[in-house]
């Protein structure tokens, strides 16, 4: 049987988008590739559609190192509320439980937070996008089935408090900078256990993803705009190259006859990786002139040995 071809034109690179809320994660990469004619896309790490803000969206080629950006930190302003318990984790669940939180103080909420700084464990949400068994937890929930999680070793480097409101659903305003499967729902479920009173998150939005943040994001509606008068052709110009989700790695560069034969899938030697290098550092490798080849595993001789290859187009 012959393999079904992908429709759409073949785009490589990175796009930014300001997810907007209540749309889900597939949702808005579906409309983005639509958008651009894109013949292969993929996200780089969910947002609920209660989040807002920071997506990476790889298209074509670039959804090979999509892992780079999955594991890369994130930057999270968010608000909790306490004194109510959802069923999520967030308002866009069901209420569970509600408590009188009006005798919260925001000293006691400042303490109680050092608790979940630094190096700690956390239990994921059933509501995630884990999976047990080949099917995503939230969809177990959704069906009212809970299954033992295992705690996960994650690192919260910031964790502010911008605003306390107090009251008897006493409201937070937080910064977190957290590491990659840090679950912010879970932050505020644990926070909310540990005053006594519970919490959920009421927004959410994601300013910084990796390399990067807010300030280089597109919008939907940017996007639709344009596409109403002009070509997919002319969205081209908000991508982002495929390597800078790669960026924080050294780049060395082949001839164009040691490329040939590193594009073969060849390991290949590179003064550059024998020199700076260690072996099983991963490095961006570029042919002579500039055009981004994909990753290799620099070995312990010296060389490179590809992991990831950039098919270009023809």
């Amino acid at each position: 049987m012959a393999r079904r071809r992908n429709r759409g034109r073949p785009v490589n690179g990175i796009f930014l988008l300001n997810k907007p809320k209540g749309l889900t994660s597939n949702q808005a990469l579906q409309r983005v590739k639509n958008l651009f004619d894109a013949n292969k896309a993929g996200h780089t790490g969910s947002l609920d559609p209660l989040a807002t803000g920071v997506l990476p969206i790889c298209l074509g080629e670039a959804t090979k190192f999509s892992q780079f950006l999955l594991d890369s930190d994130k930057h999270y302003r968010s608000t909790f509320t306490l004194g109510v318990t959802t069923d999520t984790g967030d308002c866009d669940g069901d209420v569970r439980e509600k408590k009188d939180a009006s005798a919260i103080t925001e000293r006691q909420v400042l303490s109680a937070i050092e608790a979940f700084k630094g190096d700690i464990q956390q239990v994921p949400s059933m509501y995630s996008a884990l999976k047990h068994n080949g099917q995503p937890l939230y969809k177990l929930a959704r069906q009212g089935i809970v299954v033992e999680r295992e705690a996960r070793d994650i690192t919260v480097f910031k964790y502010d408090v911008l605003d306390f409101r107090p009251g008897l659903k006493a409201e937070l305003d937080v910064e977190v900078h957290v590491s990659k499967g840090t679950y912010v729902r879970s932050l505020a479920e644990d926070l909310g256990a540990a005053l006594g009173c519970g919490a959920h998150v009421s927004a959410l939005h994601r300013h910084v993803a990796g390399p990067f943040s807010d300030e280089e994001t597109v919008t939907l509606d940017s996007l639709q705009q344009q596409r109403e008068t002009m070509e997919p052709e002319s969205l081209d110009s908000f991508l982002k190259p495929m390597d800078i989700a790669v960026a924080d790695r050294m780049a060395v560069e082949l001839s164009a006859v040691v490329a040939g034969y590193f594009q073969l899938g060849q390991p290949v030697m590179s003064n550059e990786a024998f020199r700076n290098g260690q072996e099983g550092d991963i490095v961006r490798v570029f042919r002579e002139g500039g055009t981004f080849l994909g990753v290799a595993e620099v070995t312990a001789d010296g060389q490179v040995a590809p992991k990831r290859l950039v098919v270009e187009s023809s």
